[in-house]
C-alpha cells in the first residue's frame, strides 16, 4: 500500500532523521547534496564549510529538501519540503543553533565525514571557536509519501 503522510507523520520523519538532501539552483546550475541537519520548530539547522551549495543559496535562497525514513524498499517514508536559506551571522543566533546541534542525538556509528570538520561535534564551551557556516532553512511547504507492505501494519 502507498499513500500520503499526514502533517504529524511528516513532522515525525523530519524530527527523527539527521541526514537529508538539499537542492539549490542559481546561475543555471542545479545542485543536490547530502547534509546533516537538526529539525526544530519548522527550521532545518545546518553547519557546513564554504562551497558550491552556500554560493548558490546566497544567490537564490529558495531550496528544496528531501529525507527518508527507510526500513527497506517495501517499507519507507519520504518527505520533500521547500523553504528559504537563512545564513546565521548574528553571534547569538549562531551560538543558539550550534547548541541545538551539539545536543542532537546522532547515529552510534559515524564517519569522519559526518563530523564535517575538526570542530564537530561541538562542545558546550567551544562554540565561539567554531569556523564555517551556520545556517537554517525556514520550511514553507512540506509533503510526504509512504509505502508499507501488508505484514508491516
Amino acid at each position: 500500500m502507498t499513500g500520503s503522510l499526514s502533517a504529524e507523520e511528516i513532522e515525525a520523519v523530519l524530527s527523527k532523521q539527521s541526514l537529508g538532501r538539499i537542492g539549490c539552483h542559481a546561475d543555471e546550475t542545479t545542485y543536490v547534496v547530502p547534509i546533516n541537519y537538526l529539525y526544530e520548530d519548522g527550521f532545518l539547522y545546518c553547519y557546513t564549510q564554504e562551497g558550491l551549495k552556500i554560493s548558490l543559496m546566497r544567490k537564490n535562497p529558495a531550496i528544496c529538501f528531501q529525507t527518508d525514513d527507510m526500513e527497506n524498499f517495501a517499507n519507507w517514508k519520504s518527505v520533500i519540503a521547500w523553504g528559504n536559506f537563512e545564513e546565521l551571522q548574528d553571534n547569538n543566533m549562531r551560538k543558539e543553533a550550534l547548541a541545538k546541534m551539539a545536543n542532537q542525538a546522532l547515529p552510534l556509528v559515524n564517519s569522519e565525514r559526518v563530523q564535517q570538520s575538526a570542530d564537530w561535534p561541538f562542545t558546550n564551551h567551544d562554540k565561539e571557536e567554531v569556523t564555517g557556516i551556520v545556517f537554517r532553512i525556514r520550511l514553507t511547504k512540506k509533503t510526504g509519501r509512504f509505502e508499507k507492505t501488508q505484514q508491516h501494519k
